[in-house]
């Protein structure tokens, strides 16, 4: 999982959705009723006299239908707020432009402070696609004895399709990106991908590297990678293309209603589906339509939305950290069955979770992340404390590609440490014990000469690890194996 440009938002990472649309918009307008004058009929007194008294602080409907609305409006529209924030810091190195690679060079370290817990394993190929007026091209080399993978999705964060060696195998092809609804004719020998259902899509690809040694290797795969208009296939001086803005949203940190500004100018550009068309009729009744003017609205909705906001990534965030919808063994947690294609789940609270903890997660076909934050007594892990980590003899993950656990704080970053060392797996010259075991030690200081080969250095304070396990096998995508226990050495 890579998951995320929100930086602010790294740990900010809810528990359930917190009331139904109908209720929210009864309740609200319940109150707005009591609130309005009216002809009482004949029984009023009585009624009066057994109603509860009104609150001593003033109560503004209007904020709290707003508000109430709102949070739900949030949850569902959190793509909206979240890819553009994706869209703009993950071109700033092609300067804002759609339909081409940027690809990371070295592998990733303590210097990225940027969270999104990324990997060590292996060099990321980024490009944010626009496929609206016409498809694009994938073009990928042979590539034979190596694992790389091209994982592409659309806005709301389902991958769609594959390219890579589980799906296409090693030899070299050339893949059209299409929108739905295209009609066309592609060039022979391209074949046509699943559709997009929305106008932009990113391609995450990922290519495995063994050690520093092989980064020459993988730069040159890299660069072999090419994203071709389709009006621009076979032409030897491509013409030069005006895509859509790639505009920077507002800062949330400065404008409490940021994030409403950025839905709002997204809904104009990447449309909502039209079955959720029921859901965007109740979220325009407090002004949350495309294109519109936030700060045109009246005052106590822009309060009740701006607290919306606030307690709306709460419940996303929250919903991460406690492990809503994963699945617990030894205090690892397993993620959601439909991971990777949240949408057609309509389990807005779990898209959103998705999306902000790594709007990339894979299909589990493809790759399968456990994660980690408490011992096995529950208590979360630190840096102050030291952990082993055993895996009884043949208790390794099976996978057909490649494993690792990797560490993070709790911004998602990678953790520096005195030997530079950032995961620990299937490569790595660990010493097993005499009877086939194999343990790792977790902790802040070396744990020896003797054991600094299964050394993986924590942080002060908390941390938390993935486990990687890439093509995995089928105990795996069962959820049946038992990754090992978290044990604290010393239990005080």
């Amino acid at each position: 999982m890579t998951t995320s440009p929100k930086t602010s938002h790294a740990l900010r990472a809810a528990s359930a959705l917190i009331a139904l649309l109908g209720c929210a918009a009864l309740n609200a307008q319940t109150s707005a009723k009591a609130a309005a004058p009216a002809t009482l009929p004949a029984s009023a007194p009585l009624m009066a006299a057994s109603a509860p008294k009104p609150p001593v602080a003033a109560f503004d409907w209007r904020e709290q239908y707003a508000y109430a609305i709102g949070v739900q409006a949030y949850l569902y529209l959190y793509p909206w707020s979240y890819m553009p924030e994706a869209r703009w810091t993950r071109t700033a190195t092609i300067e804002h432009k759609p339909n081409r690679f940027h690809h990371v060079r070295h592998l990733e370290d303590a210097n990225k402070t940027s969270g999104g817990a990324p990997n060590n394993d292996a060099l990321y190929s980024r490009a944010w696609l626009y496929v609206k007026d016409e498809p694009v091209i994938l073009t990928v080399p042979a590539i034979k004895n190596r694992y790389y993978t091209m994982e592409i999705v659309d806005f709301m964060g389902d991958n769609f399709d594959y390219v890579g060696q589980r799906t296409t195998g090693d030899k070299a092809g050339h893949y059209a990106i299409a929108a739905k609804g295209w009609k066309g004719k592609l060039p022979a020998g391209v074949k046509l991908l699943q559709r997009s259902s929305t106008p932009w899509a990113f391609i995450m690809g990922r290519t495995f590297v063994q050690d520093a040694a092989d980064l020459p290797n993988v730069h040159a795969i890299q660069d072999q990678y090419k994203i071709t208009p389709l009006s621009q296939w076979g032409k030897a001086t491509p013409a030069v293309i005006t895509y859509p803005e790639i505009w920077k949203p507002l800062d949330r940190k400065t404008d409490p209603l940021a994030e409403w500004k950025t839905i709002s100018r997204t809904l104009t550009e990447v449309p909502t589906d039209p079955q959720d068309a029921g859901l965007m009729k109740t979220f325009s009744q407090i002004g949350l339509v495309p294109g519109a003017d936030i700060d045109a609205l009246d005052a106590s909705t822009k309060r009740g939305l701006a607290r919306a906001a606030v307690d709306g990534f709460r419940i996303v965030a929250q919903g991460i950290s406690t492990g809503h919808l994963q699945k617990k063994v030894n205090g690892w947690n397993y993620p959601p069955a439909a991971i990777g294609r949240p949408t057609p789940t309509r389990d807005w609270l779990f898209r959103a979770m998705q999306m902000l903890a790594g709007f990339v997660a894979n299909d589990p076909e493809e790759a399968i992340y456990l994660n980690v934050a408490l011992d096995e007594s529950g208590k979360p892990l630190s840096g102050d404390q030291k952990y082993e980590v055993r895996f009884a003899p043949g208790g390794q993950p099976k996978v057909k590609a490649f494993w690792s656990i990797t560490m993070y704080n709790p911004q998602f970053n990678l953790v520096a440490n005195p030997i530079n060392r950032f995961s620990l797996g299937d490569r790595s010259a660990m010493k097993p014990n005499a009877d086939g075991s194999l343990t790792m030690y977790l902790q802040k200081d070396s744990p020896g000469p003797d054991k600094e080969s299964n050394w993986l250095p924590t942080p002060n304070g908390r941390f938390l690890m993935f486990m990687r396990t890439y093509l995995p096998g089928p105990d795996l995508l069962a959820q049946t194996w038992q990754p090992p226990k978290i044990v604290r050495l010393d239990p005080q």
